[in-house]
């Protein structure tokens, strides 16, 4: 098995369904002109009221009420589709989107690293269940195989030895042949493909279009064509619409949990974070407004970037409703995910640092919590400065994590653990300092750094608590 159909039969309606609080809700896609308003496809709610495919609008309005509707867009299920195929990504770097309603991807340099089909086929199965999309699965040794048995089966996985008999159970109808030769060769008594792969090659070659014989030999791996391989995109952008403004912010949790959820599955098929990310608010009658999020360190979490963006959502004043959401994200950098021990011995409720610092930065504001980076200068009250990011060596001398404004008498009896450590510098810009450094400790157990003036026993001066 080399191959792997993903089958999406539902895929439009999906794209809206995944989109809603409530996805079991009885919804149709509309399409047509306004004098003809037909349904495009009906959810299993609206499908258990009576509605079908295919069905005037008029008459399912007389049929039943109790459904909503929503306009097909054909832009909306290619974006969807080009979601999936980008999230496929992370499997494969083999990914074709050829077959319509359908992605296929190769899986056999993928089953080192994620195990034989059925492991991929449950990896699969529940990572496409979380994005929102029903689906079909097969595999087989090449995609128009896979294409075809997905078809009859859901989860199979054939080998090159059970091919042809799988293949040959399949009815010609749901084979991927054109509707008319399906037609001919029904009335010629052939209702699978077993009979119509015994005719002989030049009376199938004779009585059908060339494109016949490809597509049967390409199914049993005579004769495979290539295919059409998918680049993923640099930038992440999604789109969603209303159908009514929208004025509590509450309501746009829904579809900002969902947007975060397909930047993180983009993400992690490129195998990047996002450092920083934009959130359009559309109005109807003002303009746009924006909402940056940026992030000290890559990040892919879906659940890390939904808190991030909850958290500055309280924070912001939209001046008028809602029409639409967009996010987008431009060149996603390298993620590197933080180390962990083999065995970590933190609860399993505790934050990491990286998601808290993150979670401050969002609740307090971005300037609540910035990095330090250590500069060339020996004096403590001028050897550290804000940054941008966090540089510091791989070893530095032991300093406390709290550092006093200003030095101030240290009272009470202490205990001195370390010391004295010099510290002369500053002849050059008139901060000359001259000091005996000491590391203390108080009657309560607390630990400080204390100094003198170099050549004296005291009195200590309290310059930083150590955490």
């Amino acid at each position: 098995m080399r191959w792997a159909c993903v089958l999406l039969p539902h895929l439009a309606l999906d794209a809206v369904l995944r989109r809603q609080p409530d996805p079991s809700i009885a919804l149709a896609l509309v399409t047509g002109p306004a004098q003809r308003r037909v349904l495009h496809a009906a959810s299993p709610s609206a499908r258990r009221l009576g509605l079908r495919r295919g069905m005037l609008l008029s008459a399912a309005q007389v049929l039943t009420r109790d459904f909503e509707t929503c306009e097909y867009d054909p832009i909306d299920e290619t974006a969807a589709r080009q979601l999936l195929a980008t999230w496929a990504y992370g499997f494969s770097s083999q990914v074709s989107l050829d077959f319509p309603h359908t992605l296929v991807l190769e899986i056999a340099a993928s089953r080192a690293l994620f195990g034989d089909w059925p492991a991929i086929e449950r990896r699969l199965r529940t990572e496409l269940t979380g994005l929102g999309f029903r689906h079909r699965l097969a595999a087989a040794p090449n995609p128009f195989a896979a294409r075809a048995l997905a078809n009859l089966h859901d989860g199979i996985g054939i080998d090159a030895s059970r091919l042809e008999r799988a293949l040959g159970q399949i009815p010609v109808e749901r084979s991927g042949l054109p509707g008319e030769v399906t037609a001919a060769l029904a009335r010629s008594g052939l209702r699978s493909l077993q009979p119509v792969f015994a005719l002989p090659r030049e009376s199938l070659a004779r009585r059908f279009p060339p494109d016949v014989l490809r597509h049967l030999d390409a199914m049993r791996g005579l004769q495979v064509p290539p295919l059409t391989l998918f680049q993923p995109p640099d930038r992440f952008e999604s789109r969603i619409g209303f159908d009514h403004e929208i004025e509590s912010s509450q309501a746009l949790l829904f579809p900002l949990r969902r947007m975060t959820a397909d930047l993180a599955a983009f993400l992690c098929s490129r195998d990047g974070g996002v450092q920083r990310f934009i959130v359009h608010f559309e109005h109807e009658r003002h303009a746009d407004s924006e909402l940056v999020v940026g992030l000290l360190a890559p990040e892919r979490d879906a659940s890390v970037l939904f808190d991030l963006v909850r958290s500055r959502l309280d924070h912001v004043r939209l001046p008028a409703a809602v029409r639409g959401l967009r996010l987008h994200a431009d060149h996603p950098p390298t993620f590197v995910p933080a180390a962990r021990d083999l065995f970590d011995t933190r609860p399993q409720q505790a934050i990491p640092w990286e998601q808290l610092r993150e979670r401050l930065r969002a609740r307090l504001g971005d300037n609540a919590v910035r990095p330090l980076s250590l500069r060339a200068e020996h004096r403590p009250e001028q050897a550290t400065h804000h940054a941008a990011q966090a540089v510091l060596p791989a070893r530095f001398p032991e300093r406390p994590a709290w550092l006093l404004p200003q030095p101030m008498p240290l009272r009470g009896q202490v205990r001195i653990v370390s010391g004295p450590e010099r510290i002369e510098s500053g002849w050059w810009d008139n901060g000359d300092v001259r000091r005996d450094y000491y590391v203390v400790e108080t009657r309560e157990g607390q630990r400080a750094w204390a100094f003198t003036p170099a050549g004296q026993s005291d009195p200590l001066l309290l310059h930083g608590w150590f955490a």
